[in-house]
C-alpha cells in the first residue's frame, strides 16, 4: 500500500499516571530523505487528566505487588474507555476526524533485559487500554502495542520516541539533544549531519517519577508546580553522589528504565536517606529533583558529548519537567559550560506536553503502512521491524 497523507490522533499516557495526552498530526510521504521517509504537521493537542479514581487504578497497577487479574481485566477497558473518550472531545473540539489513531496505552510493566521465568530466559512488557473498545466505538482503525516487536528482535522495546525526534530534527549543521522529562527521562542525540544509524538514545534515569511521588506523600499535590518547593529547600550532595552510583548510571546505552527501577522503592529509600541527614520536606524534594538535573547532566557528558563532534548542540527539553523551573535551572547551569544551549520544546514547534503523544501518531503511521518504526541503534534490536498490532473499527 503507498503512503498517502493522514491524520493520525496519537494517544499516550505515561509513566507518572497524571493523564492522557492526545495529539492530531498531518503525516504523509517525503521523498526527500529517500524512500520510506515520512513529514509530520501538528495540527493540535489536548490534555485530558484522569479521574481520581483511576489515577490510584493505573498508580496501584503499576507498583502493587499483587493486583488480581480481574482488577487488571477492568483496569484494561476502563482505560480504554478513557482513552476513547479523550479522542473523542479532540476531536469535536478541533473539528478534525482522525483516518488513524495510534495508542500507546498505559504500561503496566517493563523488563528491558531478559530474566529467567518458568525455564525461559526472556525481556517483556506490557501495555493495556482496550484497543479494540477504541476501534469499535469511533469507527477507526488503531495501532496499538508498539513494543514487544522490537523487544523479540533484541530491543529493549524502549526507547521509540527517536523516530520522531529524528523526523522533526535532524539537522545537517546542529547537533540536537532532545531530553524528554516525563516519569522516567530519556534522551535522543542526533549528530549534525547524521543518519538516523547514527541517532543515540537511551533513558538517563528518574524525571519527575520520584519529585512526584514525594510531593504526594509530603506535601499531598500531584506535582512540584514550577519546581517551587524544591526551590526552598538545599541539596544533600552526598545523597544525590550515592544516588548516582547505581548500576543503572554506570551502564552504556542502549538502556532503558521504569518503575522497577524508579518506582516507590527507590523513592522510599531515597527519602529514608534523606532523614538520617535530618532534611526537611523541602530538602527532600530540592535533592531529588538535583538527581534527576544531575543524571541527565552526566549522562550527556558521559555517553553523548564524545560522539557529537564540534558542532553546536542545542538541547531541547519537553516533557512535564520542563516546565519544573528550579529542574531547569539546575539542568542550566550543568549543561552551558559544556557548550549546549538550551531550549523548551515549545520554542522550536513541538510543545513539551504534545510530543510523545505525537510520536505515537507517527508509529502508527508507519505500522499502517508497513514501514519500520524502531531505531536499532536506540532500543538495541539487531534490525529495523513494523511495530504494533491493528485493530479495525
Amino acid at each position: 500500500m503507498k503512503p498517502e497523507t493522514l491524520i493520525v490522533a496519537g494517544v499516550m499516557s505515561g509513566t507518572s499516571g497524571d493523564g492522557i495526552d492526545v495529539a492530531l498530526a498531518e503525516i504523509g510521504p517525503r521523498t526527500m530523505r529517500g524512500e520510506g521517509s515520512v513529514r509530520l504537521k501538528l495540527l493540535a493537542h489536548e490534555s485530558f487528566p484522569f479521574p481520581k479514581a483511576l489515577r490510584a487504578a493505573v498508580l496501584g497497577a503499576q507498583d502493587a505487588k499483587s493486583i488480581s487479574t480481574a482488577e487488571l481485566a477492568r483496569l484494561n477497558w476502563r482505560l480504554g474507555i478513557a482513552y476513547a473518550d479523550a479522542v473523542e472531545a479532540t476531536q469535536e473540539k478541533h473539528q478534525t476526524v482522525a483516518h488513524l489513531i495510534g495508542c500507546h496505552g498505559q504500561t503496566i510493566y517493563h523488563q528491558a533485559q531478559p530474566a529467567a521465568y518458568a525455564g525461559e530466559r526472556f525481556a517483556c512488557t506490557w501495555q493495556i487500554g482496550e484497543p479494540a473498545l477504541i476501534a469499535t466505538r469511533l469507527q477507526i482503525p488503531v495501532v496499538s502495542n508498539f513494543r514487544p516487536a522490537d523487544m523479540v528482535v533484541g530491543g529493549q522495546g524502549a526507547p521509540l520516541v527517536p523516530l520522531l525526534d529524528y523526523v522533526m530534527f535532524a539537522d545537517t549543521k546542529v547537533a540536537r539533544v532532545l531530553q524528554n522529562i516525563g516519569g522516567i527521562g530519556n534522551l535522543t542525540a542526533i549528530p549534525a549531519g547524521g543518519g538516523a544509524d547514527e541517532v543515540m538514545a537511551f533513558d538517563t534515569g528518574p524525571g519527575n517519577m520520584a519529585i512526584d511521588a514525594l510531593m504526594q506523600q509530603l506535601f499531598g499535590k500531584p506535582y512540584d508546580r514550577d519546581g517551587r518547593i524544591a526551590a526552598r529547600g538545599r541539596v544533600l550532595e552526598s545523597i544525590v553522589e550515592s544516588t548516582l552510583r547505581m548500576p543503572f548510571f554506570q551502564k552504556a546505552p542502549p538502556k532503558s528504565a521504569g518503575r522497577e527501577q524508579f518506582g516507590a522503592a527507590f523513592t522510599q529509600a531515597l527519602l529514608a536517606a534523606c532523614r538520617k541527614e535530618r532534611a526537611t520536606n523541602e530538602d527532600v524534594l530540592a535533592t531529588a529533583t538535583a538527581i534527576t538535573a544531575e543524571t541527565i547532566a552526566r549522562g550527556f557528558a558521559r555517553f553523548v558529548q564524545p560522539v557529537m563532534g564540534s558542532a553546536p548542540v542545542e538541547y531541547i527539553l519537553s516533557g512535564g519537567g520542563a516546565r519544573n523551573l528550579t529542574l531547569v535551572r539546575m539542568l542550566r547551569e550543568r549543561l552551558e559550560p559544556m557548550g549546549c544551549k538550551l531550549f523548551a520544546s515549545d520554542e522550536v514547534g513541538m510543545p513539551a506536553a504534545a510530543k510523545e503523544a505525537a510520536a505515537f501518531a507517527l508509529l502508527a503511521y508507519c505500522t499502517y503502512y508497513g514501514l519500520p518504526g524502531n531505531l536499532p541503534s536506540a532500543t538495541g534490536a539487531i534490525m529495523p521491524v513494523v511495530l504494533g498490532t491493528i485493530s479495525h473499527g
